[in-house]
């Protein structure tokens, strides 16, 4: 498809007639900031931005792309890093409009709208003490994120988001809506799974919910030098620790909160976080040996779940650039490497050097899904976040230089979102080959002419050479 800066005035007009959200062409007042996405390094400018408020504006925008021969982008948290929620010159079909959450007490579930970010659906479940796993992010998008998986701080105890998809409205290429379920096209809800956003478009999607009575939080800071012997005591931490308890170690720059000392503001610091879905008291035996270290600084307290999503949150306008590698074990001597790429870590960005655990609920979920990184018990993800165009090429040489370092260890698997655009090999790794060629069957029936491939893509069947 050619790309097209503008559309002819009764073609936006057709769209415009009985379109119960908004249309933003080129040159209206809207139109700059519904382009605009969470990595600011992407700046892309479609013909048209469609902001769904239904699943007939997402028809209508769908009917359009195809008369008009337009390539088809999804938005709906627009975290993609890669920026696949836009397309140059194309048709983005935009569900900010429909984020509406309703939660079920009674049955334990939440209906959520496809445009809905981990915020929205967090502060609807809060009332209630329930939760699900969610994005480490408040702005993420619900959608994006279940539909690759979904890896977060409460995975450990109640498994990875799509684990708890009982159900999805989708709209398919034709302008079909179709329902997903165990019972209702039950291949197309396996290939949802974390098959991404390859099928149609999610309109709504509706999670299994859990009691989450409370939620309480470790979060401990030691110099660099430190550092080695702090992560070493947290990964023998998570060996043992109940489903409940999660985290992470990262490398960040000291931020200028109150309990951060003022000498480690703006300079690298590794901190430990254990989350843990409980109390207090149950969070600090788990941290014991953490804290045993006599750390730089910490914070222990019980905080509702909704915030603690917010904590990582960065400041709108940054630029991004992230990978991952899944790791089959991390012994001493990965430690050591991981340690050694946090020493040349960009400082003072926004950037983080993650190392997350897995295990508990994660590697006990279905085998058959296309997740082949579940089964892994540790996570290393560099998040380049950074202000500076002159710093573009530092930061994204050091992630892929962690990427490098940690590949004695690695095993091939990723999570998908986790990364950017890193080539078909890093697609069919995070699928696995056998889950790939059963995905792209039911990218064959669903999607046979890939509208939908601005994301990590499935070819169909009879697509492929």
């Amino acid at each position: 498809m050619t790309p097209r800066t503008s559309l002819p005035d009764a073609a936006l007009t057709g769209l415009r007639s009985g379109f119960a959200g908004e249309v933003h062409a080129p040159g209206d007042p809207g139109y700059d900031e519904a382009r605009t996405v969470f990595n600011s390094m992407i700046d892309r400018r479609p013909a048209v931005v469609a902001q769904c408020a239904s699943e007939a504006d997402v028809a209508r925008a769908l009917a359009l792309a195809r008369d008009r021969e337009l390539e088809v982008a999804v938005r709906g948290g627009g975290h993609s890093v890669a920026g696949m929620a836009l397309s140059e010159g194309g048709l983005v079909i935009d569900l900010r409009r429909m984020r509406g959450v309703s939660v079920d007490r009674d049955a334990r579930s939440a209906r959520v709208g496809g445009g809905a970010v981990m915020s929205d659906l967090d502060r609807a479940t809060q009332p209630h003490s329930l939760a699900t796993t969610g994005g480490r992010v408040s702005t993420t998008g619900v959608g994006g994120f279940t539909l690759g998986g979904g890896s977060g701080w409460l995975e450990r105890k109640f498994g990875l988001a799509c684990d708890n998809l009982l159900a999805a409205d989708v709209v398919t290429a034709d302008g079909g809506t179709v329902r997903a379920s165990a019972d209702e096209n039950p291949e197309l809800f396996w290939a949802l799974h974390g098959g991404g956003g390859n099928f149609g478009v999610v309109t709504s999607l509706t999670l299994r919910l859990h009691d989450l009575p409370a939620m309480s939080m470790v979060m401990v800071l030691f110099r660099p030098e430190n550092g080695p012997e702090a992560v070493r005591t947290y990964r023998d931490v998570m060996a043992t620790a109940p489903d409940e308890a999660g985290g992470a170690c990262i490398y960040i720059t000291g931020p200028p909160e109150e309990w951060v000392p003022e000498a480690l503001v703006g300079r690298l610091v590794c901190a430990a976080l254990i989350t843990f879905a409980g109390t207090e008291a149950e969070a600090r035996d788990v941290a014991a040996p953490l804290l045993a270290l006599d750390p730089e600084a910490a914070v222990i307290d019980t905080v509702p779940y909704a915030d603690l999503q917010c904590m990582l949150d960065d400041p709108p306008g940054m630029r991004n650039y992230w990978s991952a590698e899944y790791l089959s074990g991390f012994p001493d001597e990965a430690v050591a490497a991981f340690c050694a790429d946090a020493a040349t870590m960009p400082v003072p960005t926004n950037t983080q050097h993650v190392l997350f655990p897995m295990g508990g609920a994660v590697a006990r979920g279905p085998a058959d899904y296309p997740l082949p990184w579940r089964s892994s018990p540790w996570a290393v993800h560099p998040f380049g976040v950074w202000e500076s165009e002159a710093d573009d090429e530092r930061v994204r040489r050091w992630v892929r230089g962690v990427r490098a370092t940690m590949m004695p260890w690695a095993n091939g698997a990723v999570y998908l979102n986790f990364i950017g655009r890193e080539g078909q090999e890093r697609v069919m790794a995070g699928f696995g080959e056998d889950a790939y060629e059963r995905l792209s069957r039911v990218k064959a029936r669903f999607d046979p002419d890939n509208v939908f491939h601005l994301n990590h893509n499935v070819k169909p069947a009879v697509a492929m050479v």
